[in-house]
């Protein structure tokens, strides 16, 4: 099934993203997850994909459970490091085989037990190329990019950046999804820059909600360069240490920033899971969604 089509209706559409368990628990936990999400009737959900296709297996495995139990359209993340030409041609034929119908294409990181990995082997060195040959598949895939609204992490110079982004989707993109942001005027601008560079595609935007000081602090250091707004960090302030008023703080905010998105008819909200559903729902049922 297609969902650009679904990404230029007038209402903007839900998706959710997942990311493979390690064991057969954390594979029973998603799908239960996936479940409690699907009376939310999400447009689509995606599926993580490991530095270095270090999770190949497990993610076309979650992709085709997903696929047999909730019958959602179901994406699964690609990156191009440390991949060969038949290793990407075999893993297309597979996802044709499972009748996968679009796929979001990414440059990725190299393997974290590979210090200092050499590119220089690579057949695809950028998003670019990923996109260039998922479109040549004889399967008609859609294909996803990452957009970067608050930049990207290893371009400075950010006119230099959208060159680079214009490159992948001139080679065929269908849609853009966006990497996590936490200020809506972040997004707004992003958009804009788009359409100056001639880019016209669905963007869909990608929230996550902060439940746990925790967790955002790990985001901090995970995602360097995340711009966490003042509004945000005086919510979570004013928590103080209390573990569930963060948290609701944390859910309140996202909903606001969901709502505003809204109002300023965005394409799509895909809102990071964690795997978890509570803090996703709360954020649905508080938009009538």
């Amino acid at each position: 099934m297609e969902i650009t089509p679904l990404l230029k209706a007038e209402r903007p559409t839900l998706s959710f993203e997942f990311f493979p368990p390690k064991n057969d628990k954390g594979s029973s936990e998603l799908l239960k997850t996936v479940g409690e999400l699907g009376s939310l009737d999400p447009a689509f959900v995606s599926v993580t994909y490991g530095a270095g296709g270090t999770t190949r297996e497990r993610t076309r495995s979650v992709v085709q459970e997903i696929m047999k139990q909730a019958a959602v359209p179901t994406i699964p993340h690609l990156t191009c490091i440390g991949h060969s030409e038949a290793e990407m041609s075999e893993i297309l034929d597979q996802y044709a085989s499972d009748n996968v119908g679009t796929i979001l294409a990414l440059r990725g990181d190299p393997p974290r037990n590979q210090p200092g990995y050499d590119r220089s082997g690579d057949h695809f060195k950028y998003a670019a190329d990923l996109v260039r040959f998922i479109k040549a598949h004889p399967h008609p895939f859609e294909v996803g990019v990452a957009g970067f609204p608050e930049g990207h992490p290893t371009t400075q110079n950010r006119l230099e950046e959208m060159d680079h982004f214009k490159a992948k989707v001139d080679e065929g993109a269908d849609y853009i999804c966006t990497q996590l942001f936490f200020d809506n005027h972040d997004f707004a601008d992003y958009r804009e820059r788009c359409e100056l560079m001639g880019i016209h595609l669905p963007i869909v935007a990608g929230i996550m909600p902060i439940t746990t000081l925790t967790s955002m602090k790990r985001m901090a250091d995970l995602a360097a360069g995340s711009h966490f707004p003042a509004a945000l960090l005086r919510v979570l302030h004013d928590a103080g240490d209390d573990a569930a008023a963060i948290r609701q703080a944390g859910i309140d905010y996202a909903t606001a920033q969901c709502q505003g998105l809204i109002d300023e008819a965005v394409s799509g909200l895909h809102l990071y899971t964690l795997n978890k559903s509570s803090a996703t729902r709360e954020i649905a049922e508080a938009l009538s969604w």
